[in-house]
């Protein structure tokens, strides 16, 4: 169950939300509940059924612009994770050098640009789960993350991955469409259920790093929506164009799903050729799906680490892989280190549709054949 907190303010949500778990507030604690004292997750968010958060890191960067262009006035800055009402997506001037996206969205404050802002909805679910479901892996469930935002505090100091490194402890948070694994829960003094987000769910992922979040953030995760689509077809192939910028899935020689995507960029920030980045052009298979990964790797200066990145299906490599974007909204525009970039709904359906297919136990799996479903990547010369 879920519910939007529009009319609602937070002390009553949090009120209701207790009214729901009933018994679960008599829960002992497993986590000395310090660890939560002043330390606000969830956050009050605008009055808005969808919103545009911004997901430029560094402060005060993001202009929001008196009409859809480059050239026009600033507004004002936006803040890191600054979200704003989403009112619709209009057609502008691209700024200088990016004349593949000249989308903004309208908000009521003025127009951003769209790579920059992720289209999220602020749903906090009301009632946790009374008990954390037993699996394969022992206790635990995956869960998508239905705020904009929400913030974690680190259970086994000191933080491990590179990630938490980079930014500032106020900065630890999962975002909206993020899929985790949470192995545990508990109760503070008031009554506020916690979920202990765990990468390290039997498989040995991660760095190791284990976190605490406000459990309203979260929806579990169901068998019926992850279920195969179109399990009786066999012959299925996907085409990626990494001119056009495209995905198609195709049974036999019918196109049943076609999306935009970001695929490996072919030159740095400095304007020169990284042919490592280019997604590699061929006829490949689906070797590995897993409904959440912790992705890493680059040097120093061009290196990436992100957690939780949902919906991958790995098909070259040792890391080449079909998978949802949360942290750019460029999809047409060639900008990742050599993986597929989609969103968040267009990955979850190809994760669906292909093989080999993936339950929510273990919600891994390495096929011993070469039974995954073909990925072609192309690279057309007209």
């Amino acid at each position: 169950m879920t519910i939007n907190n529009k009319n609602i303010s937070r002390r009553d949500f949090l009120k209701k939300s207790m009214a729901g778990v009933g018994g679960l507030a008599l829960l002992a604690n497993r986590l000395n509940t310090r660890l939560f004292d002043d330390f606000d997750y969830l956050q009050d968010f605008p009055d808005s059924e969808y919103f545009a958060r911004n997901m430029v890191y560094l402060p005060n960067t993001l202009p929001i612009r008196s009409k859809p262009s480059a050239d026009a006035s600033a507004v004002r800055l936006m803040g890191v994770d600054e979200c704003l009402a989403w009112n619709r997506v209009v057609v502008g001037e691209a700024p200088l050098g990016r004349n593949s996206n000249n989308r903004w969205v309208e908000t009521p404050e003025g127009y951003v640009y769209l790579p920059s802002v992720q289209k999220v909805r602020n749903l906090p679910n009301s009632q946790p789960v009374s008990q954390i479901p037993e699996t394969t892996s022992g206790p635990g469930m995956w869960a998508e993350v239905t705020v904009p935002y929400v913030k974690m505090t680190l259970e086994n100091p000191p933080a491990r991955a590179p990630w938490l490194n980079d930014v500032t402890s106020d900065l630890w948070r999962m975002y909206y469409s993020q899929v985790v694994w949470i192995d545990q829960m508990s109760v503070d003094a008031d009554g506020i259920v916690y979920y202990r987000v765990n990468e390290d769910y039997g498989h040995g992922y991660g760095y190791g790093d284990i976190f605490w979040a406000e459990a309203s953030a979260f929806r579990p995760i169901t068998e019926e929506e992850i279920a195969p689509i179109h399990p009786d077809i066999t012959d299925k192939n996907i085409v990626v164009n990494v001119n056009q910028q495209t995905l198609s899935c195709y049974e036999g020689s019918n196109e049943v799903y076609f999306c935009q995507v970001s695929t490996g960029q072919k030159f740095d920030q400095y304007g020169l050729r990284v042919d490592e980045w280019a997604t590699p052009v061929g006829s490949h298979w689906i070797w590995r799906k897993t409904i959440s990964l912790h992705m890493s790797g680059g040097g120093t200066g061009a290196g990436w680490d992100t957690m939780a990145i949902p919906w991958t299906s790995l098909f070259a490599g040792t890391g080449v892989a079909i998978h949802a974007t949360f942290w750019h909204n460029d999809f047409g525009t060639a900008r990742s280190h050599g993986c597929v970039n989609a969103s968040p709904e267009d990955a979850k359906w190809v994760f669906r549709w292909t093989t080999p297919y993936v339950g929510l136990d273990p919600g891994d799996l390495t096929p011993t054949d070469y039974s995954g479903t073909v990925v072609n990547v192309v690279e057309p010369l007209y």
